[in-house]
């Protein structure tokens, strides 16, 4: 039976501040009242936790890491649909009602049902359209997929897989992994818009060699903490 749907967004961030206030102006124009905003701050030095406050967002403290401050934000969230974004990422125009779409089509919130948008990397250099693209093939195929595309989930194939691994990298990999045994990720040709920033600082070649080889190291079995330190 299909029940109601509510969108909890959950934000990490850590010295965000200066992002938050446009991102979650631009939230408040797509999602409106019925979906919720949970900005979890790993203990940012600068003014995140006050811009997320005045901008209208919830606000929680968790320990540092990505994973350990999404799954402090599902343990706290309202909604029965959890859409996991980087602070740097901005949704589509269309995206609550196409995620609430995809999870009816599929069978409702009461499925465990997950997926994630297209990505499009913003930026000067034209070598990050190809990036984008190869990123979104490789998605469809692997059934795969990473922080910046934006991943959604209903609670209860979240809650199925015990939330993200508190793992300090590749949580987003070992996530999909454990979610591709309950179901296929639906795939959203909507584009998110997600910062360039990582690849124009390193060199777009650079950084794309440099997460393959760890991604690859994963696969074969290493230590997530260890690859940790070879990406800082």
């Amino acid at each position: 039976m299909f029940t109601g749907m509510r969108l909890s967004i959950i934000i990490p961030v850590l010295n965000e501040g200066d992002r938050l206030s446009d991102l979650l102006a631009h939230l408040a124009s797509l999602c409106g009242c019925d979906s919720e905003v949970i900005v979890v701050d790993g203990g940012s030095g600068d003014d995140s936790r006050q811009a997320a406050s005045h901008a209208g967002a919830r606000v929680i403290r968790s320990e540092r890491g990505r994973a350990r401050q999404m799954n402090a934000g599902a343990a706290v969230a309202q909604g029965n649909i959890f859409l996991f974004l980087h602070a740097d990422t901005m949704l589509p125009h269309s995206s609550k009602q196409v995620i609430e779409a995809a999870v009816r089509d599929s069978g409702g919130v009461s499925e465990c049902i997950w997926g994630r948008f297209d990505v499009c990397i913003a930026g000067r250099p034209l070598i990050l359209r190809v990036i984008a693209t190869l990123m979104n093939w490789r998605s469809r195929i692997s059934g795969i997929a990473t922080g910046d595309q934006a991943m959604f989930v209903t609670r209860r194939a979240f809650e199925s897989v015990g939330g993200f691994p508190e793992q300090p990298l590749m949580e987003d990999i070992e996530l999909s992994r454990r979610l591709l045994t309950l179901s296929r990720p639906i795939c959203l040709s909507d584009r998110v818009i997600t910062s360039g920033r990582r690849w124009e600082a390193h060199g777009a070649l650079k950084t794309v060699w440099l997460m393959w080889r760890l991604r690859w190291a994963y696969w074969r079995g290493a230590d997530a903490a260890e690859l940790a330190k070879l990406y800082r």
